[in-house]
C-alpha cells in the first residue's frame, strides 16, 4: 500500500526495512504471524449461516421433546499407524530450529469412527483396517466385546460400514438410555452418512439426525473441537515411546495395543462434556460460537473521508492529487494573514480529509486494474480446450501436440483422397450374368441343363 501510493507521486519505494520502523514509530501497532486457513472454511464461516443452523437445532429439540442426555455426536477420524505427534523437547542452548525425532513411518492408515453423548458417556469404537477379504484373529485377542472391527480397501469408511454401524453398534448400546422418544444425533455431511437406508434405519428407531454446515465441523461438532486432537497426541506420544525403546515399525497390533492406551487418556467426561458446550449445543449458547467468527474474506480498504472533508470551497481551483492539495492548502495558509488556531486547525482536518480520500482512491483505483486483470486471465483461462490425450505413458510437449494435431491431419488426409463415387456414378448400371441354380453355371438355362434335379 505503501509503495502504490509512492507511486501516484512520483517517488520511489519505500526501503527493505519501512515495515518494522513503520512499526517501532507507532506504539499502538504490532506484528503477528499470518496463518493458513482454508477458504471453503472461512466462506462458511458466517455469522448467518451458523445461526440458522442453531435455529435449526433449537427447533428440532422443542418439537421432539429431546432430552440433554440423549444428543449424541459421531464422526470418524484417521491414523497414520506409525507417525508421531510433534512434541516439545529439551535441547541445548546453541542449538537452532526444531530438532528431528525419528518415526517408525508407516503411513497404513486407520479409521476410528467414534461417538458421544452430552454426558460424557463414550460408545465403543468401530475401527477400520485396510484389508481385502479376511480378519486375523490376533485381532480379536485383547480387545473389549463390545469394540468392532471393519475391514475396507484403503481403510476408510464406505456406506455399508456406516450403515453397520448404526445397526449393530449405536442402536443397540443406547436404545437403553435413551431419557425420551428420541435422540438427536448430530453428523457431518460425509457421504456415508447420507444414505437412503441410513436414513431410513433411523427413522425406524426414533433417531433424529442433523447435518452440520459443509466446512463447519471444527465449529459445530463436539468431537473435532475436544476430542480428536488430544487422541492423536496421544496416540503419537505411545509411537514416540515405542521408537525410543528401539521399534521402527508398527503393524495393525502393535496399532491396537497403543489405541485403547490414547483413547482413554483423551475420551474422558469432563472433557467431552466442555466440547458439546464448546460447540453450543449443551448448553445451548449459540453466541459462543459466533462471536468467535473473526474471518474476512476480504482485506478491508483504507476509511474513506468524513462528511464535511471535501476540499475546500475556498480554492479557486480543485485538487485532483496529494502535490496539489499541499500546494493548495499552503497558498490558503499564506492568504489568511493572521489564522486563529481554530482556523488553523478545521483547514488542516479538511486537508487530512482529502488526503484520506485521495489515498483511498489511489488503492481502490489499483485493487480494480488487479482484479480486471485476473478477471481477463480466468478468460483466457476458460477458452482453453479441455481436450484430452489418450495415452497411458508421459508425453513431451513436442510428442503432445503431435497427438493433438494428428486427427485433425487424418481428416484432411481422408477428404484429399478421391472415393472413385463420381467415377462410379457417371457409368451405367451392369447386372450380372444370370446363373443356373442347379449346377451353377454361368449361362445355362434351367431348362436346358444336364442337371437339373427333375430328370
Amino acid at each position: 500500500m505503501a509503495n502504490i501510493l509512492l507511486a501516484e507521486r512520483g517517488r520511489q519505494t519505500v526501503g527493505i526495512n519501512w515495515a518494522s520502523n513503520y512499526i517501532k514509530r507507532h506504539d499502538q501497532l504490532k506484528t503477528r504471524y499470518s496463518r493458513r486457513y482454508n477458504y471453503q472454511r472461512a466462506k462458511c464461516e458466517d455469522p448467518k449461516v451458523i445461526r440458522l443452523w442453531f435455529d435449526l437445532v433449537r427447533r428440532t429439540i422443542d418439537e421432539n421433546g429431546i432430552q440433554p442426555e440423549d444428543i449424541y455426536n459421531f464422526d470418524e477420524t484417521g491414523f497414520a499407524m506409525g507417525i508421531i505427534a510433534t512434541t516439545k523437547v529439551v535441547t541445548r542452548a546453541e542449538y537452532y530450529g526444531r530438532r528431528s525425532v525419528l518415526q517408525p513411518g508407516n503411513r497404513e492408515w486407520v479409521t476410528s469412527i467414534e461417538c458421544v453423548n452430552s454426558t460424557g458417556f463414550v460408545l465403543p469404537p468401530c475401527i477400520i483396517f485396510k484389508s481385502t477379504i479376511y480378519h486375523q484373529q490376533a485381532w480379536y485377542d485383547d480387545l473389549p466385546d463390545d469394540w468392532r472391527i471393519e475391514i475396507s480397501q484403503n481403510g476408510w469408511t464406505t456406506d455399508e460400514i456406516g450403515l453397520r454401524w448404526l445397526e449393530k453398534l449405536f442402536i443397540p448400546i443406547t436404545t437403553s438410555r435413551t431419557r425420551g422418544k428420541y435422540r438427536l444425533l448430530v453428523l457431518d455431511g460425509h457421504g456415508s452418512h447420507l444414505t437412503p437406508r441410513f436414513d431410513r434405519l433411523c427413522y425406524e428407531n426414533d433417531i433424529i439426525p442433523i447435518c452440520m454446515p459443509p466446512h463447519s465441523s471444527h465449529l459445530l461438532q463436539p468431537l473435532d473441537i475436544g476430542c480428536f486432537a488430544p487422541l492423536k497426541r496421544a496416540y503419537g506420544g505411545i509411537i514416540e515411546a515405542k521408537t525410543r525403546c528401539n521399534i521402527n515399525h508398527i503393524d495393525k497390533l502393535d496399532f491396537l495395543a497403543a489405541f485403547p492406551k490414547a483413547r482413554t487418556e483423551a475420551f474422558k467426561p469432563v472433557t467431552i462434556q466442555n466440547a458439546f458446550a464448546a460447540a453450543g449445543l449443551v448448553p445451548y449458547n449459540p453466541d459462543r460460537v459466533i462471536s468467535t467468527l473473526n474471518i474476512q474474506l476480504r482485506t478491508p480498504t483504507p476509511p474513506g473521508t468524513r462528511p464535511g472533508s471535501q476540499s475546500s470551497a475556498w480554492s479557486p481551483k480543485t485538487p485532483h492529487n496529494l502535490k496539489s492539495l499541499s500546494r493548495q492548502a499552503l497558498s490558503i495558509k499564506r492568504r489568511l494573514r493572521s489564522p486563529s488556531i481554530p482556523t488553523e486547525r478545521a483547514l488542516n482536518q479538511l486537508v487530512k480529509g482529502c488526503q484520506l480520500a485521495m489515498n483511498s482512491a489511489t488503492i481502490l483505483a489499483k485493487e480494480n486494474r488487479d482484479l480486471r486483470a485476473e478477471n481477463e486471465t480466468r478468460k483466457q483461462k476458460r477458452k482453453r480446450s479441455n481436450k484430452r490425450i489418450s495415452c497411458a505413458e508421459g508425453l513431451s510437449t513436442q510428442e503432445a501436440r503431435e497427438l493433438i494435431n494428428s486427427p485433425n491431419q487424418a481428416t484432411e488426409a481422408l477428404n484429399a483422397i478421391p472415393t472413385g463415387l463420381d467415377t462410379a456414378a457417371s457409368q451405367p448400371i451392369r447386372r450380372a450374368p444370370p446363373r443356373c441354380s442347379d449346377c451353377n453355371q454361368v449361362g445355362h438355362k434351367r431348362t436346358h441343363c444336364p442337371n437339373r434335379s427333375d430328370r
